[in-house]
């Protein structure tokens, strides 16, 4: 449902309204991840947005974003994203940790701020379009072939006791979509790639995708500790924003790496 605004939002905006448009959906998210929290009072709720979308307005006005800026904010989301796959894989052990309303606010931290600063780096790309449309389709991508590679071989669970329907066969299949993706964009956009800005390009779109698969497991992992099924029902049989962009969110600082490393 958000696939057709995403696109739109690429193509059509200009930088600043992208970026209000993102900052509306990270917004949005705040919102549902205060009930992820715990905290299910409509006013504290509200105010988590509310303090959000002054966080990014604040750092829209402070922001300078230097290669060295975006290397650092993505190195710092990758390690967060390392200690969130501890917890999944710890999981229900892990209970301990995140039992603590406190503590499962935080994490939107370094969940959705990257996300919001990483695609705004991504539009101000000399290819935006291109590497916008790219990070989207691997993500997209991901997720059509994680489906028909689980249905097919699905066998062995991935995450039994946060997502059961979630198997390696599942993910297995989503990183040979997303190399499949890459290796189609780079044929067809980037024809100056030598041999070791391919490999490391096929690389990291796979790792991208492994990724994305965690933020999909940590929000599962919260919504199972909270014991509810959706993060809202802000989109009619789609469930909430939430749902929608937790893959993207754990994605896009490594997909901000992949064009670090292959110099796009």
């Amino acid at each position: 449902m958000l696939a057709p605004l995403m696109l739109a939002g690429i193509y059509l905006l200009p930088a600043v309204w992208f970026s209000a448009f993102i900052g509306a959906i990270v917004v949005l998210g705040a919102w549902e991840w205060a009930n992820l929290a715990g905290y299910q009072r409509m006013t504290s709720r509200l105010g988590l947005a509310a303090l959000t979308a002054g966080l990014l307005v604040a750092i829209s006005w402070v922001q300078n974003a230097t290669p060295v800026t975006w290397l650092a904010l993505t190195l710092w989301s990758l390690l967060w994203w390392v200690l969130a796959l501890a917890l999944v894989v710890a999981y229900p052990a892990s209970q301990g940790v995140i039992r603590r309303r406190w503590v499962r606010l935080l994490i939107a931290i370094p969940v959705l701020l990257p996300l919001w600063l990483g695609l705004n780096v991504l539009k101000a790309h000399d290819q935006a379009n291109l590497v916008l449309t790219w990070l989207m389709l691997l993500v997209w991508g991901a997720d059509i072939g994680a489906y028909f590679a689980g249905r097919a071989f699905g066998n062995r669970k991935l995450a039994p006791h946060v997502s059961p329907g979630k198997t390696w066969a599942g993910v297995y299949g989503g990183m040979a979509t997303s190399v499949a993706i890459s290796a189609i964009i780079g044929i067809a956009f980037l024809a100056d790639l030598d041999g070791a800005q391919w490999g490391l390009m096929l690389f990291v779109s796979a790792v991208v995708v492994a990724i994305s698969v965690l933020g999909d497991l940590l929000e599962s992992l919260l919504k199972r500790y909270r014991g509810i099924k959706d993060s809202s029902h802000l989109l009619p049989g789609h469930g909430g924003i939430l749902d929608r962009i937790d893959s993207l969110c754990a994605a896009t600082p490594m997909f901000c790496l992949l064009l670090a490393l292959v110099a796009v």
